[in-house]
């Protein structure tokens, strides 16, 4: 009788991801004694982050995109999916379902793992950081900033960076105003200038 072995899936729960723990401990009592909720439902929380970049510069060589797809991946954890044109557009040299641009969504573990990652150790190794501003959100509880440069994530590697790039990182919260979702990503370890 042949012997059936089972492969153990590796995969990230609760105990690995410090900033899930911190929300369910600490971050939801502080805003339902902040905001008066009477439900824990009632308590905002992140849903996803999105993460989007324009290849403006690299549309035409196949190569750079690979690069770019390889860095983002590398920094989200997660293969990204590239967007389409959806019109041809002459003065921008653009047509119809060339490559345009290049995203990722991040939801569960791997959004807490890049939020950690990204509120630790990446926003601090930003030239003369002085705090994310707070004039971001979109006024339905949602928060999107962008980035100059993909070299503070310590998964790229300064001599294999073909181009500096930035793109765009947007937080959705299932907040009903913007002094929620604010509170929310504030407590949640969000470096906001003072």
């Amino acid at each position: 009788m042949a012997k059936t072995t089972q492969v153990a899936k590796v995969t990230a729960t609760d105990s690995d991801c410090r900033v899930r723990e911190a929300y369910k401990t600490e971050v939801v009592p502080y805003l339902m004694k902040r905001f008066n909720y009477k439900n824990v439902n009632q308590v905002p929380k992140l849903v996803k982050i999105t993460i989007n970049g324009g290849l403006g510069d690299c549309k035409d060589n196949a190569k750079s995109v690979q690069l770019v797809e390889k860095e983002l991946s590398l920094i989200a954890g997660q293969k990204p999916v590239l967007t389409k044109a959806k019109k041809s557009v002459a003065n921008f040299k653009v047509r119809q379902g060339m490559n345009v641009g290049i995203k990722v969504t991040l939801r569960n573990d791997r959004m807490y793992q890049f939020f950690d990652k990204f509120v630790s150790i990446a926003l601090p190794r930003v030239r003369d950081f002085k705090g994310v501003p707070d004039k971001s959100f979109d006024g339905r509880g949602n928060y999107a900033m962008g980035i100059k440069e993909q070299l503070i994530f310590p998964e790229i590697q300064y001599d294999q960076v073909e181009k500096i790039r930035g793109f765009d990182i947007c937080f959705v919260t299932t907040a009903k105003t913007d002094e929620e979702a604010y509170e929310l990503l504030k407590a949640m370890g969000m470096p906001f200038k003072a």
